[in-house]
């Protein structure tokens, strides 16, 4: 156990800024200042339902928002795992690979592992969650007896510990020691792009890099 956690938690090296890439990174201590207003009017633009799931969101980040980080984790992790469908983006989007801003996702109410993880992503950040303690994370992931490609959030408490996994393939939040279905490729969050341990096998990092960028100005276009 104690040698999967470290697995997790060695260093790891910064490949880019964001700021390489024009867009301002967040400071470590930051968190994300959330526009309700902004968020409600962009529902709108999806129509009715996508409305009512946008408020829904909006009344569960202040909740996670009143307590401590730790049961946060899980009213986020459950609010998203239990609004969204796991659904292929090719079926969704009729594209091999979408990255989904929170409200694309709620609007359709089925996304795939990336997607997930966005909606956590932004739910923590916006609800005082310090940028430095979250971490996209491409996966190696051992399903059914095959090597998948798969995305799943990290928080660290501090730098360098084990982190919490964020993961719509379980329903509890688990520490990466228990996680032995998991071997972590690189990360990413609004500060930059980090190389992981082992072969990019989930894909190019600076290309997921790009996408990573859109994706925060939609986000960001949407109030989160």
């Amino acid at each position: 156990m104690v040698r999967r956690a470290r697995f997790w938690a060695r260093p790891a090296a910064l490949l880019l800024s964001l700021a390489f890439l024009g867009l301002p990174a967040l400071a470590p201590e930051s968190a994300q200042a959330l526009d309700r207003q902004q968020v409600l009017e962009a529902a709108a633009r999806f129509g009715p339902r996508t409305v009512g799931e946008a408020q829904q969101l909006l009344q569960m980040i202040e909740r996670a928002g009143a307590v401590e980080e730790l049961p946060r984790l899980s009213l986020v992790n459950s609010f998203v795992n239990k609004h969204l469908a796991f659904r292929d983006d090719s079926e969704v989007w009729g594209v091999p690979d979408f990255w989904a801003s929170p409200l694309e996702s709620l609007d359709k109410g089925r996304g795939d592992c990336e997607d997930y993880a966005i909606a956590k992503y932004f739910s923590l950040l916006n609800s005082g969650t310090p940028v430095a303690k979250l971490r996209m994370v491409y996966v190696r992931a051992q399903l059914g007896g095959r090597t998948l490609a798969h995305m799943v959030l990290a928080y660290y408490a501090e730098p360098g510990a084990e982190p919490l996994i964020l993961d719509n393939l379980l329903p509890d939040v688990k520490p990466a020691s228990q996680r032995t279905d998991l071997q972590p490729v690189f990360s990413f969050n609004g500060e930059g792009l980090w190389q992981g341990v082992g072969a990019t096998s989930a894909g190019d990092p600076l290309a997921r890099l790009s996408q990573w960028r859109d994706l925060l100005s939609k986000a960001r276009a949407e109030g989160f």
